[in-house]
């Protein structure tokens, strides 16, 4: 079975760093394309950072430079490390994976991620 369980959400000032952790099985890591999103109050849920079976990364817009997507194969973790955070990335972040998934960079858009975890908070004051 697919399981995932986010953690590392916090309160942080504007400018700090975060990096979240989600933890998956082996044969998600192996067989799955894996993801973080994020969804703010009143908002939508949008793509953040997605990272594919074969190792390729992509970023939305947003998140371009300031945050990097990662994982540990043999502890079967996968990373979020976020730099730079500003108020408009308070957000309940996801962790997600997926059969022939998609993702759209420009505008946050996804498609066949089946398997979420519970949501890790991230709240950025000024």
């Amino acid at each position: 079975q697919v399981q995932l369980a986010e953690s590392g959400g916090g309160s942080v000032q504007s400018g700090g760093s975060l990096r979240l952790s989600c933890t998956a099985s082996e044969y998600t890591h192996s067989r799955y394309n894996m993801g973080w999103f994020r969804q703010a109050p009143g908002k939508e849920r949008e793509g953040v950072a997605t990272l594919a079976h074969h190792g390729t990364a992509s970023y939305a817009d947003s998140a371009k430079g300031r945050f990097t997507i990662s994982r540990d194969s043999d502890k079967f973790i996968l990373y979020l490390q976020m730099n730079n955070l500003g108020p408009d990335d308070t957000a309940m972040y996801y962790c997600a994976a997926g059969v022939a998934a998609n993702f759209n960079t420009r505008t946050g858009a996804y498609y066949g991620y089946n398997y979420w975890g519970q949501g890790t908070q991230v709240t950025v004051s000024s």
